[in-house]
């Protein structure tokens, strides 16, 4: 299996951008999982927008020095998934996430990414969970539709809080919006006890995917404590002629026991071991 690793640029919170950015490079990754994460990483939306195709295109040539290419541009309007939730009742926080996803397509087109990520939306209780994920597919479909007018391919991420919890869930939402993909991340359904066996059914579906230690309880956990079978995983996404980045995502946040890894020599093992296994598929 030919395989491309990114990692994610919000793993490591505590430098300056720059510094993580040399350290992905000093790590031995060719790709970078750009997160713009307002209130919580190095790029904060309100920022970048100001002028998004002059920023993203001083951000490639920062990118390029380091001999690092853009894997992904992953938005999030605020620190909580609720305030700005794509699927939010209040038509003046939609518009407002709309406009912001415009912005985020010029500034991926800017950067060099092929790829965006935004999150599905969340039940909102005073409404009931089938009215919520109505909306929620109308409002990934307008994404699938403007990412395809831009030339970049659109993946949402099913996660812990989300409206899709379960694979069955996830699945469902893709069959209700034609032409959506996934950035498919195993953790948030390992987290709650699911097996391998009934995720895999959503590679097909991947554009993206974000691997890290995992396991029952633990959103993220050190690799010697991981039950994800990954090379279960890469083998599936290798039948499925899987041909996009793989990024390894440890996170550094106080949220889900998210702060207790230490994310540089998990990077490098988990780096390690995906290398290896891709190497004999």
């Amino acid at each position: 299996m030919k395989a491309k690793f990114a990692c994610a640029d919000f793993t490591f919170p505590l430098l300056s951008h720059a510094h993580a950015l040399d350290l992905i490079a000093i790590l031995g990754f060719t790709g970078v999982d750009l997160g713009l994460f307002e209130g919580r990483s190095h790029l904060w939306p309100s920022n970048e927008f100001k002028r998004p195709a002059a920023s993203a295109r001083k951000l490639k040539r920062v990118l390029a020095d380091r001999g690092l290419a853009a894997a992904d541009v992953f938005l999030q309007l605020a620190p909580d998934f609720t305030p700005f939730a794509i699927n939010q009742p209040d038509a003046r926080r939609r518009r407002q996430a709309r406009d912001s996803f415009l912005r985020t397509l010029e500034y991926a087109a800017a950067v060099g990414s092929r790829h965006v990520t935004t999150l599905p939306g969340v039940v909102f209780a005073e409404e009931g969970r089938d009215a919520s994920l109505a909306r929620s597919a109308t409002e990934l479909a307008w994404r699938v539709e403007q990412s395809r007018a831009a030339g970049l391919v659109f993946g949402t991420e099913a996660h812990v809080g989300s409206i899709v919890t379960t694979p069955e869930e996830t699945a469902d939402l893709v069959r209700r919006v034609p032409g959506l993909t996934l950035t498919l991340d195993y953790t948030h359904f390992t987290r709650a006890g699911i097996a391998d066996r009934s995720i895999e059914p959503l590679v097909r579906h991947a554009s993206h995917v974000h691997m890290r230690g995992a396991c029952r309880g633990r959103l993220q956990c050190n690799f010697q404590q991981n039950t994800i079978d990954y090379p279960r995983m890469l083998a599936a996404m290798a039948k499925a002629g899987y041909r996009g980045w793989i990024g390894v995502e440890y996170i550094w946040i106080d949220w889900e026991h998210c702060n207790e890894s230490d994310n540089v020599s998990e990077t490098l093992v988990l780096r390690d071991f995906l290398r290896a296994t891709a190497a004999k598929l």
